[in-house]
């Protein structure tokens, strides 16, 4: 049965965790692009842990809440402003693409073990109060939504950076030939995420098992 309360309630707990971890991804990009030579996104004020620098109205509001009450919040979904990379101005354009694409994923990664910490800290550190619950709710949100984004972005279709790091790696030819599938790419990832498969859609069949035992293993890693 739907439940509108818990929805709304979930979404409230979820909004920051979802904020960061859709905002530092993209920061992360645009941190190691300038590391690696190009200043594109610092040129243009995107180099920052400002979210508000990142957010899209559409991919960082709309969409994910819209996902949240659609699948009664039990999947994620959303995007922010992509960073600006001329991958050209990298000192080595194809080597270094890899590193900057990696980069996205690395701090989703990142994120879901200090959530984990936190979750830690909120179930077996701090004693029970009106606060712990809630926060041991969004450290577990926190951990499920950077290990979904971390698996999703490491899907191998340009232009998420899992297509980004299939191009750095393929010989030349066969990286500028795979390269082609970016303009269709989004297209294809929402048709995967609304063609139903069972009970969900294509997307989450293919995201949910691999995000479930990555968020399994980084809470093993922080039980006592």
């Amino acid at each position: 049965m739907f439940d509108l309360n818990a929805v709304i309630q979930t979404v409230s707990i979820a909004a920051l965790p979802v904020l960061f971890a859709i905002t530092l991804h993209e920061a992360a990009h645009a941190y190691v692009a300038r590391y690696f030579g190009d200043p594109t996104a610092e040129q243009m004020g995107r180099i920052s842990l400002n979210p508000l620098r990142h957010i899209d109205p559409v991919g960082t509001i709309l969409i994910p809440a819209m996902i949240l009450l659609l699948s009664g919040a039990k999947f994620m979904f959303g995007y922010a402003k992509p960073v600006p990379v001329n991958f050209g101005r990298l000192r080595h354009p194809k080597q270094d693409m890899f590193w900057v694409a990696l980069a996205g994923p690395a701090a989703n990664l990142f994120m879901a073990l200090c959530w984990a910490l936190l979750y830690r800290i909120a179930v077996w550190e701090l004693p029970p109060n009106a606060f712990t619950s809630p926060l041991t709710r969004m450290s577990e949100i926190g951990v499920m939504i950077n290990c979904v984004l971390c698996v999703l972005n490491l899907l191998p279709l340009p232009p998420l950076d899992g297509g980004r790091i299939v191009v750095s790696l393929l010989p030349r030819q066969l990286a500028w030939q795979f390269a082609r599938i970016e303009p269709w790419g989004f297209v294809i990832l929402l048709a995967l995420l609304f063609i139903p498969i069972h009970d969900a859609s294509i997307l989450s069949a293919i995201i949910e098992p691999p995000a479930i035992a990555l968020k399994d293993l980084i809470f093993s890693l922080v039980r006592p």
